[in-house]
């Protein structure tokens, strides 16, 4: 086993503002220990700082034991690598080293056979297996039959973009898992993992004697593996971090019982500083009249100096505060029309009808075709008229289909991308994506612009690019866009991936005041139980709308 000690690590943006300000905690041998906090507030690069991506402004990093590590966006790999190249990069650094090596020979031999090539290969070879290559294979080959249901030969070459976003995320987690690496740190090893996947995460994190340490915001997840809990805490001079020593059922009052101790000791400060300054005052009015006062009211001065520079008591956490204000606006009953639709080559031919204001859940495993579903609507459907085109700027890759999807009047799709894919936004500040506006949004001034930031607390965020902001503040951005597009149909595909809490909550509130329809793709199980209606596609390839939300679909039957 290992261990990870962070002591006083502090870390500036790089336009001067400090993020993080003497962070301190330990993961011991074997713990489970879950990154919170607000989005933006810094957990994701202090998992980079200790995973050593970034180096640390202030402050040092300590551990023993291999180190695996889960990137944030694994899930939403859009490029042309393959499976063999995604588990090699989650391998230990010696086996990456021997497979680069091991290429760069093959691809010579492919255009010099001469010995000198030839023994350059057959030593490749040999350092492949020295290092355990051979070994990972094997271990590889028991992590994609788990995961996508076939062997390692039969898929080593297949790109990685054309797997979901949970088989990313769960071919990531068997291998880190199942490897040799002692400690493991992951960045929201949750999202895209459907319920039986959220279910077989808990239970490999509760029998596995690695040490954890992961950023979640899944209450159930939390509740069932975290040990301990470190917050990532907004403060004005940079953000810190507290330690609660037990598990979730315990921290949400621990945390209430520091806040009002923290209350407690700054009004006794201010009533001591009130003491002191008011002794100090008083010696002061007597010392004039008085010179036997003078040394009296010369201590006092040093006493009320001396508290002074000790300064107040650790202030008071900065919770964030967002505001979600969805509109909409009045559309067709018949909000969405399916006829024998069929996405072809993942579900059966299926009928459906979604009238105005309805709240429906998309319920599945990874892989049924749900963001496929979606996608088609979001483009829309089979046949869009003019009214029908989605708003804003992202191209909508098409989706193959037979049978028919169509939309009703007045309904404009707007669509949450789950993967955050907007290649229309990459490089842009925030405040330059408000003011300029789209086809579909008008621009607006930096005054108005930035108080729909801070609604959003984005305010702090203003000038930088959209993608160098983190997952949740993303997710949060692409909302408010829908909010400004006018859109009546939101069509959200886990939306609440990388919301912390209070943005989920703050979601919630604004789905409930939204004037139109919304269907919305996701595996939160907290976040569904607010829905009317929930729409399953099953393993048989069937869709079909049972009363309650259905969890324990499998994995969805088709030759792979």
């Amino acid at each position: 086993m290992g261990h990870v000690d962070v002591g006083g690590v502090g870390y500036e943006l790089p336009d001067g503002r400090v993020l993080l300000d003497d962070i301190t905690f330990r993961v011991g041998d074997g713990a489970k220990v879950a990154l919170v906090g607000a989005n933006g507030s810094g957990k994701t690069t202090l998992t980079r700082i200790i995973a050593g991506d970034l180096k640390a402004h202030s402050g040092s990093i300590s551990r023993s034991g291999g180190l695996g590590v889960m990137r944030q966006f694994v899930g939403s790999v859009r490029d042309s690598s393959t499976v063999r190249d995604l588990l090699l990069a989650v391998a230990p650094q010696p086996i990456q080293e021997a497979a680069a090596k091991l290429d760069k020979a093959e691809l010579a031999m492919m255009e010099d056979e001469t010995e000198k090539t030839q023994l350059k290969y057959a030593q490749a070879v040999s350092d492949w297996g020295e290092v355990g290559g051979y070994d990972a294979e094997v271990l590889w080959d028991v992590c994609t039959t788990a995961a996508l249901g076939v062997p390692f030969d039969r898929c080593r070459w297949r790109e990685v973009k054309t797997l979901s976003g949970g088989e990313q995320k769960r071919l990531v987690l068997e291998a880190l898992l199942r490897g040799p690496d002692e400690v493991l740190i992951l960045d929201e090893p949750d999202n895209y993992l459907d319920v039986p996947g959220k279910r077989w995460l808990e239970e490999q994190l509760g029998t596995s004697d690695k040490t954890v340490l992961y950023i979640s915001h899944d209450r159930e997840l939390l509740a069932n593996t975290a040990t301990r809990i470190v917050t990532v805490e907004l403060g004005a001079a940079g953000n810190t971090a507290w330690t609660h020593g037990g598990g979730f059922a315990t921290y949400h009052e621990a945390r209430r019982h520091r806040f009002e101790r923290f209350e407690e000791l700054r009004k006794r400060w201010d009533e001591e500083h009130a003491k002191l300054r008011a002794q100090m005052l008083m010696y002061k009015q007597k010392a004039a009249y008085n010179s036997d006062m003078a040394s009296r009211y010369r201590a006092s001065q040093t006493r009320l100096r001396k508290f002074e520079e000790a300064g107040p008591p650790q202030a008071l956490p900065r919770e964030q505060k967002v505001s979600m204000r969805l509109t909409g606006g009045r559309t067709g009953k018949r909000a969405v029309v399916c006829t024998q639709l069929e996405l072809t080559g993942l579900m059966k031919p299926f009928d459906l009808e979604v009238w105005y204001g309805e709240r429906v859940a998309v319920l599945g495993s990874n892989g049924s075709g749900k963001s496929h579903f979606l996608r088609l609507l979001a483009n829309g459907g089979s046949d869009p008229d003019v009214e029908h085109q989605p708003v804003g700027e992202v191209k909508i890759a098409p989706v193959a289909h037979t049978g028919n999807a169509k939309l009703g009047a007045r309904v404009r799709p707007g669509w949450f991308a789950q993967t955050h894919e907007h290649p229309e936004l990459v490089g842009r500040t925030l405040l330059e994506i408000l003011h300029r506006g789209d086809d579909h949004r008008e621009g607006m001034g930096r005054e108005l612009a930035s108080r729909k930031l801070d609604r959003y607390e984005l305010a702090h965020a203003a000038e930088q690019t959209f993608d160098s902001l983190s997952g949740g503040q993303q997710a949060r951005f692409q909302i408010l866009l829908l909010e400004l597009s006018g859109a009546t149909l939101l069509l959200l595909d886990e939306p609440t991936d990388n919301l912390d809490v209070e943005s989920a909550e703050a979601l919630e509130d604004g789905l409930d005041a939204f004037d139109g329809t919304v269907l919305a793709v996701t595996h939160d199980r907290w976040f569904a139980r607010g829905f009317d209606r929930y729409l399953v596609f099953g393993a048989d390839g069937s869709v079909y709308e049972p009363d309650e939300p259905v969890w324990d679909e499998g994995r969805v039957e088709r030759a792979r």
